[in-house]
């Protein structure tokens, strides 16, 4: 089982640090080693939450998650993206600016670094609207319930999580603004871009969750109704209608998975500039470690880990806020990748006893009294 969903990942390490070996030394082995460690650390948290939304689709969604998807993640994200953003933000054409990253690092580095505000706070934006609505809906299970539990009656009020966003968005582009201004106004400018790009993330929050949201809830009407018309055939011995809501119902939440791997991934490709400005090094370890997090994410689904430790998405989501914070935080001050890669770890390691604890106690209990235990085991 550990072998056939980590295998290609396994294949994956072994070329890519012969690749590196062979393209810049042992000096670019260990850059791409600790690459890939650095992306593995801050994005344990995205693979808990993939999971929770990979385990609603198909076995052969799952591959395409595994396949199509992780060239999308490998290739688009952690190679094309850097390039892309130097394209626009340098106004250059794409030969131009992979021209630039292979033979002018520290100005490609730079540009990339002039770029970051709107990066993060694109990313920061729809991470944080994933954060809310998780935090605002009424679940039977809660883990911190002094949290939780008032939260869920706060968001019965209608558009609150994008009201909150909003506030967050427009108190982030004027200090940056104000800040900018009190400093000789380098970067005054920018705040405006900052305020766009913060935009663009809820937008593309709203239209891709949005769309995915409602597939999910036609796709279980849809399967509520097939079991209705397989009751039926079973009665009248007839033929029940073929269902084809599940694919498009999929896709959607396929696009919705690899855009919030797209968002997952600005802070490991803004990071790993602290380690190296080689652009194929990059490429390399952070594309190991993003196959890693694909298997990761796979396995946990397969091994319903979810199902068994039910406050590990709690955990999950709660890292997600905090790293939207603190991307929305690095638009005017530096974080060390150590803190937010530890914070993300800490949070779910956290949520991992406190499933524990709480199995246990069911366990302890026994059937008879679960529910007095759910009770009693929440934090």
């Amino acid at each position: 089982m550990l072998l056939k969903t980590f295998g290609w990942s396994f294949a994956v390490t072994a070329l890519g640090l012969v690749a590196a070996v062979f393209y810049g030394g042992w000096e670019a082995f260990g850059v791409v080693a600790i690459l890939a460690v650095l992306e593995i650390s801050l994005s344990f948290d995205n693979a808990v939450v993939n999971a929770g939304i990979l385990k609603k689709m198909s076995a052969f969604w799952q591959k395409i998650f595994l396949t199509v998807g992780v060239l999308i993640a490998v290739f688009g994200m952690r190679l094309v993206f850097p390039v892309v953003i130097v394209a626009i933000t340098a106004k250059l054409n794409p030969y131009d600016a992979v021209h630039l990253a292979l033979t002018d690092k520290d100005r490609y580095q730079q540009l990339v670094t002039d770029a970051h505000p709107a990066i993060a706070a694109f990313g920061g934006m729809f991470l944080l609207m994933i954060f809310l609505d998780f935090i605002f809906e009424d679940r039977d299970i809660q883990w911190l319930r002094w949290i939780e539990r008032p939260l869920a009656k706060l968001g019965k009020v209608d558009m609150l999580a994008v009201c909150i966003a909003l506030i967050v968005l427009l108190v982030t582009s004027f200090t940056f603004a104000t800040h900018a201004h009190q400093h000789g106004g380098a970067h005054a400018d920018k705040a405006q871009t900052v305020l766009i790009a913060g935009i663009a993330g809820l937008i593309t929050y709203m239209i891709v969750g949005g769309l995915s949201g409602y597939f999910e809830d036609r796709l279980e009407e849809e399967e509520e109704r097939e079991h209705e018309e397989e009751e039926e055939a079973a009665r009248t011995g007839k033929q029940k209608s073929a269902v084809l809501l599940a694919g498009q119902a999929a896709f959607f939440m396929f696009l919705y998975l690899e855009v919030l791997d797209a968002s997952f991934s600005f802070d490991g490709v803004i990071g790993a500039f602290a380690i190296t400005n080689d652009i194929v090094t990059m490429a390399l370890g952070l594309g190991i470690g993003a196959m890693y997090v694909r298997s990761l994410t796979v396995y946990l689904v397969r091994q319903g880990t979810l199902d068994d430790y039910v406050y590990l998405e709690h955990g999950a989501h709660y890292a997600i806020g905090a790293l939207a914070v603190i991307l929305m935080v690095t638009i005017q001050y530096e974080i060390n990748e150590v803190i937010t890669g530890l914070v993300g770890v800490v949070l779910i390691a956290w949520s991992f006893w406190s499933s524990v604890r709480r199995n246990r106690a069911l366990a302890a209990a026994g059937e008879g009294t679960g529910e007095k235990a759910e009770v009693s085991s929440g934090v």
